[in-house]
């Protein structure tokens, strides 16, 4: 993963509920547009922001996105960092394969997510929870 410097207070929203999922869609929208993330770009990250939540919900039992802006000196993104207490990922090279679901629905999954960004990160720990982060940067 790329490290940048933090160029703010990063905005917390509880991930509860569908509405949930929603406002963090609408946060990192508004962030990435802030940041000047180029329309395409602004779509793959709402869209894996979208799936992670989603996942962080159902999967997790609930938990928290934080999103912030961040630079490498370069260029800016946006980070958000998606945390529950859940039960873990079991078999992480599995849930990262393309395809796979648990869900047996059509959402993206993980592999799917991790396309869309370009920075992806996830601490798992069966009993302990789940951190994922993840960055997209500006062109």
């Amino acid at each position: 993963m790329t490290t940048g410097v933090d160029l703010g207070v990063p905005a917390t929203q509880a991930i509860r509920s569908d509405e949930d999922v929603v406002r963090v869609r609408q946060l990192v929208r508004t962030t990435a547009v802030a940041v000047r993330l180029s329309l395409v770009d602004q779509t793959k990250l709402v869209t894996a922001a979208s799936e992670l939540a989603r996942n962080t919900l159902i999967y997790g039992g609930g938990g928290n996105a934080e999103v912030s802006t961040v630079s490498d000196g370069r260029r800016r993104g946006v980070r958000i960092v998606f945390a529950d207490q859940g039960p873990g990922i079991p078999d992480l090279d599995l849930a990262l394969t393309d395809g796979y679901t648990t869900g047996g629905g059509l959402g993206l999954g993980l592999s799917g997510a991790r396309r869309l960004v370009d920075d992806f990160d996830i601490r798992t720990a069966v009993g302990e929870g789940t951190t994922i982060t993840v960055t997209k940067w500006s062109r």
